[in-house]
């Protein structure tokens, strides 16, 4: 089900900060900034050759992000995306072997255009992952 991981992404509590750090200090290519409203952070990719670095930063109070920071104010690993060829088909699989999908279920679109969804990470030893149809 699963291809590769399309990105790892960091939480960040300046994100100006971590864009300069990727550029300058590893000689990262960094994307501009992308506002996404719906899911209530900015982000910019760090382009490497076979995956992606997302930084997050949040755009709220509210923001999932801003509850992380809270509890890691250093900011830290937030999710790993994989990608999965069909999105439906994945949710499919993961409700029959009782995998919890977060929020109520339905694919969003994310930061690039595609469909997404995030699954609990009790169930994947800690980890949120987030799973982006190619």
């Amino acid at each position: 089900m699963i291809k590769k991981i399309n990105h790892i992404a960091i939480a960040v509590p300046d994100l100006q900060a971590a864009i300069h750090q990727y550029e300058t200090t590893l000689g990262g290519k960094v994307s501009p900034i992308i506002e996404e409203g719906e899911h209530g952070v900015m982000l910019a990719f760090v382009e490497l050759d076979n995956s992606k670095i997302e930084l997050l930063h949040p755009l709220s109070d509210d923001s999932p992000i801003a509850k992380f920071l809270e509890k890691n104010p250093h900011g830290g690993i937030h999710h790993i995306c994989y990608e999965v060829n069909d999105i439906m088909a994945a949710k499919e699989h993961l409700e029959r072997e009782g995998a919890k999908i977060l929020g109520d279920g339905t694919p969003k679109i994310g930061a690039h255009g595609k469909r997404v969804l995030f699954l609990h990470p009790k169930d994947f030893n800690g980890c949120l992952i987030e799973l982006e149809e190619i």
